[in-house]
């Protein structure tokens, strides 16, 4: 079983063909409303891989609040643990233009977080076998969930995203950290091929089309990736976080598991919206024939 934590948003999704200049007003193509945040975007992926899969999370009194539960519930995402608070929704702001996306989010209810409220989620992630979490929620609350999971023996991927500084005890309590090659430039001031070598067997950094990097304590390894026509890279990172920590939960190897993970985020930049793009099991184990 896999259990998330962290941001449930509505995503305005506005499509056009470039990124406007600064002070510049462009007429889009499109705009739509997709359920987003990085937590129950990840929830999503693990549910479509065929996975007993919660979220844990805040959404705020308003219609994006009901139709972000009703999604949840409607992709095979546990939503017992997902409490409704004053105050409005999570919302990101989208722009898709030229195959590549740039985003704004706004927290609202996923910042609402009281006093050791953690605490009431102990025997979910107790039973999980991986818990994942990213940075959408307060720091605080991220590493309370990570103590709690290292304690009872739950795996857990921190995907280090908006990339932040990190305490060292967070770094330590993660099993697994995911970041991109932006993010781990930001977070440790290097290039991915020398941090990797600094965390082996837990850093695990993304590199869109190319694969993924990591070190496995003796030697670099770069898993390849996909080459596809991308539509919309939104929830890319996403879907390969859910995807890591399905294969792990199954047991898979950390390399087969992602060699999984690279088949599922490269499945899902070829459609558009963060989730409506998530594959099923039946596809990832397709595309990775592809290899054979």
């Amino acid at each position: 079983m896999i259990t998330v934590a962290g941001s449930i948003n509505m995503d305005l999704v506005v499509t056009t063909d470039r990124t406007p200049n600064k002070g510049e007003t462009l007429l889009g193509r499109d705009f739509q409303t997709n359920p987003g945040g990085k937590g129950a975007n990840q929830a999503v992926a693990a549910a479509r891989l065929g996975n007993t899969t919660n979220m844990i999370g805040h959404v705020g009194k308003d219609a994006f609040g009901v139709s972000l539960i009703e999604n949840l519930t409607q992709q095979n995402v546990g939503t017992e643990y997902v409490k409704t608070k004053d105050g409005s929704s999570g919302i990101a702001t989208i722009t898709v233009a030229e195959g590549d996306n740039s985003i704004i989010v706004i927290p609202g209810a996923n910042f609402s977080w009281e006093l050791e409220e953690w605490k009431q989620y102990a025997s979910i992630i107790q039973k999980s076998d991986v818990l994942i979490l990213q940075l959408e929620i307060p720091l605080n609350v991220v590493e309370a969930f990570a103590n709690m999971a290292n304690k009872v023996g739950t795996t857990v991927i921190l995907n280090p995203a908006p990339a932040q500084a990190l305490p060292a005890t967070l770094i330590t309590l993660a099993d697994y950290l995911t970041p991109n090659e932006t993010e781990c430039k930001e977070l440790f001031g290097m290039e991915a091929e020398d941090a990797v070598a600094q965390f082996p067997n837990k850093l695990i950094v993304t590199e869109g089309e190319k694969g993924a990097l990591y070190h496995d304590g003796t030697s670099l390894m770069r898993i390849p990736g996909f080459r596809v026509k991308a539509v919309d890279t939104t929830g890319a990172g996403d879907t390969f976080n859910g995807a890591l920590a399905s294969a792990i939960a199954e047991g898979l190897a950390l390399k087969e598991a992602v060699s999984f993970a690279n088949a599922a985020a490269s499945l899902s930049v070829q459609h558009h919206g963060a989730q409506k793009g998530m594959p099923l099991r039946e596809a990832v184990l397709e595309r990775l024939g592809e290899l054979e």
